[in-house]
């Protein structure tokens, strides 16, 4: 069924632990301020990288549930993000709205990728939760 395409996975998204929903949350919060920046490449990229993988996140979710696979969006939209975004750093200032907004997406990010990495191949290893 398409709602199932489009909302299933917030759904399954509101059954996990209240840490995870806010992790998601702020997740969705740094990516989403790409929009305050689409006056700069960065921000172009991001919001570009944030909507595929919210498209791949959920086609995952429909095609194959909820479980360590859906980390896989994030290791193909994060990874090449976080390449293009890092050397960025050096000529951003640090102390304006954008160069804190870039070192936070940065972080957040990356930590999730530490994450996705794991569940991925947690899941290549046979571990379908």
């Amino acid at each position: 069924m398409l709602t199932d395409l489009f909302f299933g996975l917030p759904r399954h998204i509101l059954d996990q632990p209240l840490w995870l929903q806010a992790w998601i949350g702020w997740m969705i919060l740094v990516n989403s301020a790409s929009l305050l920046f689409l006056d700069r490449d960065a921000g172009k990229v991001t919001l570009a990288l944030w909507v595929l993988n919210l498209v791949l996140m959920s086609t995952l979710c429909y095609l194959n549930g909820y479980n360590r696979l859906l980390g896989l969006s994030h290791v193909l939209c994060w990874t090449p993000l976080l390449v293009y975004l890092i050397p960025r750093l050096r000529t951003s200032n640090h102390n304006s709205p954008f160069g804190i907004w870039l070192r936070v997406l940065i972080a957040t990010n990356g930590v999730s990728l530490v994450v996705d990495y794991l569940d991925v191949a947690r899941y290549a290893l046979g571990d379908r939760d």
